[in-house]
């Protein structure tokens, strides 16, 4: 199994949603965040003040799937995700030890 964890731009949230749907993925968790990589925050404008921040608000989706599905899960958020601007954001991927749903026991990939 893997965890897949990507940082994407807020208004990509959608998209991405959608095509993880299309590939038959059954769930997903979705986090409000904020950092920042290599472009170190943003600059805006409010009230006609300039403004730097050093945070940026991103939206982190967490998914857990078997390792079949795992490269098709990378490259649909990849898809979705691509604005073609900096900061659209990372996927990583992890190796999943364990998983177990709490109401029925069940462990391994019968419980995602």
């Amino acid at each position: 199994m893997k965890l897949i964890m990507a940082i994407i731009k807020p208004f990509k949230l959608d998209e991405v949603r959608e095509a993880l749907a299309g590939l038959g993925v059954a769930g997903m968790t979705v986090s409000e965040v904020k950092g920042f990589g290599r472009q170190r925050g943003q600059t805006e404008i409010y009230r006609g003040a300039e403004y730097t921040t050093n945070m940026v608000p991103k939206i982190k989706v967490e998914i857990v799937c078997d390792d079949a599905l795992a490269s098709r899960v990378v490259e649909g958020i990849q898809q979705a995700a691509n604005s073609g601007a900096i900061g659209d954001g990372k996927i990583f991927v992890l190796d999943v030890g364990q998983a177990v749903r709490i109401r029925t026991g069940e462990t391994g990939e019968t419980a995602l």
